[in-house]
């Protein structure tokens, strides 16, 4: 069996980020809910969280050799956020 190379370092942390950032817009799910029951909260933060998340997208969709954990971790946020953001008119 061949030997595999280990990772660095840094690519660890680029995944353990990417846990990281999925756990925090998960949590938008909470005040989605809240939302839908009348409970209204802020515009700003998802419009904020939204705006951002899709800018990192975008930088990591584009950087030469595609930098997934950026992308990945960034995704739910340009989702979950929009969903917040509407929720909360």
């Amino acid at each position: 069996m061949p030997e595999v190379a280990p990772r660095p370092p840094i690519a660890s942390l680029g995944w353990a980020a990417t846990v990281g950032s999925l756990v925090m817009y998960f949590s938008f799910i909470d005040q989605i809910v809240r939302n839908l029951h009348g409970e209204k909260g802020s515009m700003i933060l998802p419009a904020a969280t939204c705006l951002c998340c899709a800018l990192w997208v975008s930088y990591g969709w584009v950087r030469g050799l595609r930098d997934w954990p950026i992308v990945l971790a960034n995704i739910p946020g340009v989702v979950l956020g929009g969903i917040t953001f509407a929720t909360a008119l």
